[in-house]
């Protein structure tokens, strides 16, 4: 008997704070769920202070749960350039840090073809080179549950209102 989750797919992305990542994809058809947490490190249940510091290695990242009939993994890394700057090493806007590098962790042999041909096709669109890594994914580890819908459950925050909401109004308008 197949269950209804079998039909979907994850992507595993990092490009900043995930706060950002999470709100934008969170608006998109065919993604079935986001969650924040922490990937490409070496220290097993990373807590947010441990990341922050910088000595874990792990990246905020965003885990992406989507429906592969509705959106491709392809389409999903096309609206990971357009919602991030690939560009900057280690920094989004004023998040400075490791933990805010850009990283397309993929999870099988496909997806790293994929990712290594829009990672291609995206530096079209870029005057400095593109410094996003391409990494095997590890695991996978949820942030704790306060990161989780960060910005619908306080859109009034300051960073919310002044970083994220920018950011939405942004990819709205294409």
């Amino acid at each position: 008997m197949q269950h209804d989750t079998d039909k979907f797919e994850k992507a595993l992305l990092a490009g900043g704070c995930f706060w950002c990542l999470e709100a934008l994809f969170s608006r998109i058809d065919g993604v079935k769920a986001v969650r924040s947490g922490y990937c490409g490190g070496t220290v097993p249940h990373p807590s947010y202070e441990a990341v922050c510091t910088g000595l874990t290695g792990h990246a905020e990242t965003v885990e992406i749960t989507f429906d592969p009939a509705r959106i491709s993994y392809r389409q999903i890394l096309d609206l990971f350039w357009k919602f991030h700057d690939p560009t900057t090493l280690n920094r989004q806007g004023a998040d400075v840090g490791e933990q805010y590098r850009s990283v397309i962790f993929y999870l099988d042999e496909r997806q790293r073809e994929i990712a290594e041909a829009s990672l291609r096709d995206a530096q079209a669109f870029y005057e400095d080179p593109i410094v996003t890594a391409l990494e095997p994914a590890g695991v996978f580890w949820p942030a704790e549950e306060y990161h989780q819908s960060y910005y619908a459950r306080n859109p009034d925050a300051p960073y919310c209102r002044f970083v994220i909401a920018p950011k939405l109004a942004k990819a709205a308008r294409g």
